[in-house]
């Protein structure tokens, strides 16, 4: 990505938030990363807007409008798709998916959308948030816009997550499973973008033009595996692991298998809940990890005093990555982690890993 102005997702956030709702944003980014999930996050934040999903690869142009022979005014109207959400009468968020993918036509027709905020002949209401997604074209796989429409709207690059930032800000909130978290803090190669590699032999976890692979390591096939993984009880070792190989790839499935296997010697939540200072400690420092991984996922008020119990038997490195996975504000247990006393005492304790400032800014 050299000499390449990229943002992460929450950038591309703050971006949409100010200026979407004046100027289109079309953002383009890795296969898999998380651009279409930018319409949950906005509609989250923006409670009292309509959120609308237009998929621009599944329409031809006659999908867009429809004739309304209006024989009072002697003239035909036209009536937009659902998809729109123009009839809601409410402030939208207009997510035109996959732009760089859809028919010529379409993409025509969408021209006035995208730089009037119009369907039709109707203005969408006050507030609206107009952006659409598309692909990197580099990656061969049909995204392309021409200069003319470019020139309507603003082009931004969103990068993939560092395996912290995915681990920290997603994985944990979102219940992936602890294999794939320690998995990908093992191995962080499996979010690095193919524009990042010489030859696509540098990164066999991931997707490369250059190389013709069936399956491959984005963050959207690693959640995929989380829940195969989650199902596991129900599943062979051979059932599982070809399930793994058709999902992320041969090499990232066969590595992950690992930590699957080393997920079976870690202690049991009933353990660590019931008898914290009897309760298992993993050897390996991969395994610990793993631990920490599952209690940020799955921790809450019943056993919270337990789990500080068993942490203060980790080692302090082991601790840190505890006290970094509560830092980010999207972590959904921040507040019950932040005002209980054993953790408060633990900051200070321990304030010289961060600096002052930085373990209080945990609290």
């Amino acid at each position: 990505m050299n000499n390449v102005y990229v943002s992460s997702i929450e950038e591309i956030v703050q971006l949409l938030l100010h200026v979407g709702g004046k100027r289109t944003v079309l953002i383009e980014g890795d296969m898999g990363i998380g651009k279409s999930s930018l319409l949950k996050t906005l509609k989250r934040l923006l409670p009292d807007h309509i959120a609308c999903l237009f998929d621009c690869t599944t329409k031809d142009l006659g999908d867009l409008f429809i004739p309304d022979l209006n024989r009072k005014l002697g003239c035909v109207s036209f009536l937009p798709n659902e998809q729109f959400g123009i009839h809601l009468d409410k402030p939208l968020i207009l997510m035109l998916d996959e732009l760089g993918k859809a028919n010529p036509s379409v993409k025509n027709a969408l021209l006035v959308v995208m730089l009037e905020h119009m369907i039709g002949n109707q203005q969408l209401p006050e507030g609206s948030i107009v952006f659409a997604t598309t692909n990197l074209g580099a990656e061969g796989v049909g995204d392309m816009l021409p200069p003319h429409a470019r020139n309507r709207i603003i082009t931004v690059r969103m990068r993939k997550p560092s395996s912290d930032e995915w681990i920290n800000n997603y994985a944990i909130n979102n219940d992936v499973h602890p294999s794939v978290m320690g998995f990908v803090r093992e191995f962080p190669q499996v979010m690095q973008s193919f524009t990042e590699v010489n030859s696509p032999d540098d990164n066999p976890y991931i997707y490369h033009p250059k190389r013709q692979a069936k399956s491959f390591c984005t963050p959207r096939s690693l959640e995929c595996a989380s829940d195969i993984l989650h199902q596991r009880e129900h599943l062979s070792d051979d059932t599982l692991t070809g399930a793994l190989i058709g999902t992320i790839g041969e090499r990232g499935a066969l590595d992950m298998m690992a930590f699957v296997k080393l997920a079976d010697k870690l202690p049991t939540l009933e353990s660590i809940k019931t008898d914290p200072m009897n309760a298992i400690v993993p050897d390996s420092a991969s395994a610990v990890c793993m631990v920490v991984y599952r209690a940020l996922a799955s921790l809450d008020k019943a056993w919270i005093d337990a789990w500080f119990k068993y942490m203060g038997r980790l080692s302090k490195e082991a601790q840190g990555l505890f006290a970094l996975g509560i830092k980010p504000d999207t972590y959904k247990n921040k507040s019950l982690v932040t005002t209980n006393k054993s953790f408060t005492a633990w900051c200070r304790e321990n304030n010289y890993m961060f600096g002052a400032d930085k373990s209080e800014s945990l609290i």
